[in-house]
């Protein structure tokens, strides 16, 4: 699909600098990207790439125009220029109707006329799936499901017993939503299971990675909010309420009972502690540990980077006696103090 520049240009309001009837037909990295198609430059660190890209056209800051030996697409934010151009570039294909003939469903299941269910799907009793919903191939669907209109499950989804799907939802590959949270209690030595009675509510908006994992609630559901992204191999424990436009990279691991505010930002690696609240606008930097509540927007660390073997071992070894430091240092101060 090719669009002229002066198109893009108007669509996503950048001002343009060159020829409107440019065709550009595709998108890729300042190195590595050719005639007829779009590039963006917003990271400092790719300076170098910008003065010999081959793009027909950058989308980059009016600071960094002279530097740019292509078409020129100013704005604001580039990046995010570049993004809403690559929605024009390649819009996604509506749903196609139908059901595979490999697929299970029950009798009194819902399934508006406009939706695809994939080859090996598996749709459960009362499961009642919305217009232009596309189930993938080998996805289950169990008891009392409801998928809204417009969401995507890829391939490979699980929806337990009363999941909830809210509109324009993309569930990925090997996302399970509603599997029983860990829940245990200890009986004399033996570990006795705790029935898990709540479900998982997914808003609107929601993407969610591949091979995620959001458990159900023990007593009340589980709530992923309106826009809420979460990327690959995250854990959501049960009873976990994560706030509209949250973000979580990575490998996250959230415990139960966890409430995340709206518009966080939550760096990959990084695990919080049961029963714990995080304010509205908090950034968590990767790799940190939160095993108290935050209680102010901000931003929050605590992982502790790689560094050369030698000098690690050192400083672990003169952490293990900073009470006996700090203890000795109070310990001068209050006698420094006596003398005065």
């Amino acid at each position: 699909m090719a669009i002229k520049l002066g198109e893009i240009a108007r669509a996503v309001n950048a001002e343009l600098d060159g020829d409107p009837d440019c065709l550009i037909s595709g998108a890729g990295t300042l190195k590595n990207a050719t005639a007829g198609e779009l590039s963006f430059f917003s990271n400092r660190r790719y300076f170098p790439l910008l003065g010999k890209t081959r793009a027909s056209a950058v989308f980059l800051s009016a600071a960094d125009r002279e530097y740019c030996p292509s078409y020129k697409l100013i704005a604001a934010d580039p990046y995010l220029a570049y993004v809403k151009a690559l929605h024009l570039l390649y819009p996604e294909e509506g749903t196609r109707p139908g059901i595979h003939a490999t697929a299970a469903i029950a009798e009194n299941a819902s399934i508006e006329p406009h939706s695809y269910i994939g080859a090996n799907a598996v749709i459960g009793e009362r499961a009642r799936i919305g217009e232009h919903v596309y189930v993938g191939p080998g996805c289950v669907l169990e008891d009392d499901v409801v998928i809204e209109n417009d969401s995507y499950l890829v391939a490979n989804v699980t929806l337990c017993r009363g999941v909830q799907v809210g509109k324009r939802v993309r569930l990925h590959p090997g996302v399970v939503i509603g599997a029983d949270g860990f829940g245990i209690a200890n009986d004399e030595g033996r570990w006795l299971k705790i029935p898990q009675l709540g479900s998982v509510i997914i808003n609107d908006d929601v993407e969610i990675g591949a091979n995620t994992t959001v458990d159900r609630g023990a007593l009340e559901d589980t709530v992923i909010g309106e826009g809420v992204k979460i990327d690959n191999q995250v854990q959501i424990g049960h009873n976990v309420i994560i706030g509209e436009h949250t973000a979580i990279a990575g490998c996250v691991a959230v415990a139960g009972s966890v409430h995340i505010g709206k518009r966080c930002m939550i760096g990959g690696l990084s695990a919080l502690s049961g029963h714990i609240d995080v304010a509205d606008d908090v950034i968590i930097t990767g790799m940190t540990g939160v095993s108290n509540s935050i209680k102010e927007a901000g931003m929050y660390s605590s992982g502790i980077p790689a560094t050369d073997n030698r000098l690690w071992r050192r400083n672990i070894t003169r952490f293990k006696h900073l009470d006996e430091l700090a203890r000795r240092v109070k310990a001068l101060e209050d006698k420094n103090q006596e003398q005065q």
